[in-house]
């Protein structure tokens, strides 16, 4: 069947994109999405919220030192940038003006949509600039979000394992729901479907890390039609892959998340400083439509969805945007190389590092890529032996960035990496270091930036949500932090190394223990362990954290002691360890960190000894710290040092 020609039709305040599949309604010079036709339905969108509610960006910031400010953003000027046979592309602008000062937002937004001839479903991008002479300001977060028709719309899928009916959103008002100590949880106590009732229904349960999302929507019912938002590429993202977004929840939303601050907190504001200019292109994102007539046929939406992404990925980047600020694939280069990994005490030889990521940011120092907000990022795996290629990268200076599953730490390479457009950087082997000292004498998890192999209990039966009674993601439910006084209601964990297992006996988020009267308390966790004999010199203790909720007060968060809890004993303490809200937002990790502390001989003893981890803050139920991996290594032995900053020539170990 031959495609329909394209049509762009004015209608008063309105603009209509139609290809014969899907017609889109937008408001101008706004921009503002009011319609979707397709599938036989009118409008996908919800008709019960304002013209600007439906399909909108918006934005967060803040002027230095100002409140959080909430936006819509809009256009000023409405234009046709492409129209041809097989693409139609407008756009919704506004301009800011440096010399006009006051609390405006001081950015430039270009708001902008693309349909294609037979192409079930569109893209949407925006392009954000800050001329030179602009004011300082910080921006916070970022996004475009649909609101679904409620009445139509009500099976969620984010991934395989999460999908499901969802709550209606007036069954989170009172009356019918019941908010709890997280403001964006609410017990389902009179939903609407009855099925439901009894559980707890919160936003952030369907968070995803960017590496692990890239398609997300609803289906609706009568008639069969699947919404859906495909990330071809997650360049355009802030924090790399690790990074957590908001995917789909109640309402029923769909949200596309550029730039935020979930899971991470202020360290990954992005800071713009007074005359700074800046430019972004946000997306394209594909907004992919589908339907079926068959009931029995519905879950095939999902696995066509997935099929979509891959196609779209495949195509990526897009030849067919006109913005002069993206860039095609001609406009491009790429990088390869191998990865291995130095640990004497491991392997005499050097290891492949097999499935480690592997990225270019602009970030210039080890594991800043995490709260680097400004620029791109480029990541990607390795293969079995270490071998990756960076494909289709915006020509610039970047930092190598990594980090290997089983190994602490970040990797950083001592060269900066320059990518030329048409062209593959060769980087040859590499070599990551991770901080070594001496042999392990004890370790607690293994090192994968998350408390994912920690216990993790099972949820109060009166907050539960059954998505997550037999998942993986168990971590999701509500209150788990309650957990930890349920386990140790008279005393806190004590773990010993040699008899303990973690994934049964230590409690995934060191957080407070609640007393009989709902006080919260701080909680000191105890670490047995028994040592034949006793190196002199200084031991090196490895203290990898996957999170630090709420730890932002002029207090000592987290103090560890040895073999005695006094200013003697003590070895370590840091202020100020994170405000990532993991805890409270059902995570698994945030902000990843790692410290090394040195713990002198004369502190150990023969036979048993006990360190101390304390968590500081008391008073709140939401703070703690989630640990990755802990590790005690003994001092060096004499001849055989394994420090990070050691030479080691790859090569002459390769055959």
């Amino acid at each position: 069947m031959a495609n329909k020609k394209l049509s762009l039709i004015t209608q008063g305040p309105y603009v209509l994109l139609d290809n014969g599949l899907v017609r889109l309604t937008i408001l101008k010079p706004q921009g503002y999405l009011t319609g979707i036709k397709y599938g036989g339905l009118d409008n996908l969108l919800d008709l019960k919220s304002s013209e600007s509610s439906r399909g909108y960006w918006d934005i967060n910031w803040s002027l230095p030192g100002g409140q959080d400010r909430y936006q819509l953003l809009n256009g000023a000027v409405y234009r046709v940038i492409e129209r041809t046979n097989d693409c139609l592309e407008v756009s919704f602008k506004s301009s800011y003006n440096p010399s006009i000062r006051g609390t405006k937002l001081p950015l430039t937004v270009d708001i902008r949509y693309i349909l294609k001839s037979g192409v079930s479903g569109f893209y949407c991008y925006a392009i954000y600039e800050r001329p030179a002479g602009c004011p300082a300001f910080d921006l916070a977060q970022t996004r475009m979000v649909f609101k679904l028709r409620r009445e139509k719309f009500h099976y969620m899928a984010i991934s395989d394992e999460k999908q499901r009916i969802m709550p209606m959103p007036e069954d989170l008002l009172p009356g019918r729901g019941k908010q709890l100590i997280v403001p964006e949880s609410v017990l389902l106590a009179n939903p609407i479907n009855p099925d439901l009732r009894g559980e707890v229904d919160d936003k952030y349960q369907y968070s995803m890390d960017n590496k692990d999302g890239g398609v997300h929507g609803w289906i609706s019912s009568d008639p069969i039609v699947g919404f859906w938002i495909i990330f071809p590429s997650h360049e355009f993202r802030n924090g790399g892959p690790t990074k957590q977004n908001l995917t789909a929840h109640t309402g029923p939303d769909c949200l596309a998340m550029f730039h935020g601050t979930h899971y991470i907190g202020d360290d990954i504001l992005a800071h713009f400083q007074e005359g700074e200019a800046w430019r972004k292109t946000f997306g394209p994102f594909f907004v992919y439509l589908n339907s079926t007539t068959n009931v029995s046929n519905a879950y095939n939406l999902w696995k066509d969805a997935k099929k979509q992404r891959l196609l779209e990925e495949a195509a990526w980047p897009y030849e067919f945007v006109s913005s002069t600020y993206y860039l095609t694939a001609k406009d491009r280069g790429s990088a390869t190389g191998r990865l291995f990994v130095q640990d004497r005490f491991i392997s005499g030889s050097p290891i492949p590092a097999k499935h480690a990521h592997v990225g270019l940011s602009a970030a210039r120092t080890a594991g800043a890529w995490q709260t680097e907000s400004k620029d791109y990022q480029f990541w990607v795996q390795t293969d079995s032996n270490g071998n990756f290629t960076i494909k289709n990268v915006i020509p610039g200076v970047y930092g190598l960035h990594g980090w290997v599953p089983g190994f602490i730490g970040d990797y950083l390479d001592n060269a900066l990496v320059t990518i030329s457009a048409g062209s593959e950087t060769q980087l040859g082997n590499l070599t990551y270091v991770p901080l070594r000292d001496g042999p392990t004498v004890w370790e607690i998890g293994f090192p994968d930036r998350t408390a994912v192999g920690d216990y993790v209990p099972d949820a109060n039966p009166a907050f539960v949500n059954k998505l997550f009674i037999k998942s993986p993601e168990k971590f999701r439910q509500y209150g788990l932090w309650d957990r930890y006084t349920d386990m140790h209601p008279e005393s806190d964990q004590t773990f010993t190394i040699g008899m303990s297992d973690p994934k049964t006996e230590w409690f995934f988020a060191h957080v407070d223990r609640r007393w009989a009267d709902n006080k919260y308390v701080p909680s000191t966790w105890t670490i047995k362990f028994n040592l034949d004999s006793v190196n002199s010199g200084n031991y090196k203790m490895r203290l990898a954290i996957a999170s630090a909720t709420r730890s932002d007060l002029k207090l000592h968060f987290l103090q560890v002691y040895m073999n005695g809890m006094d200013v003697e004993h003590m070895v370590f303490q840091v202020m100020n360890l994170g405000t990532d809200n993991t805890v409270c937002r059902h995570g698994i990790h945030g902000l990843y960190q790692l410290f090394s502390i040195d713990v002198s001989s004369s502190l150990l003893v023969t036979g048993d000894n006990s360190m101390f981890l304390a968590q500081a803050r008391g008073g709140d139920a939401l703070c703690g710290i989630l640990y990755d991996y802990v590790r005690l290594e003994a001092p060096a032995p004499p001849g055989n040092p394994c420090r990070s900053e050691e030479a080691f020539d790859l090569d002459a170990k390769l055959i």
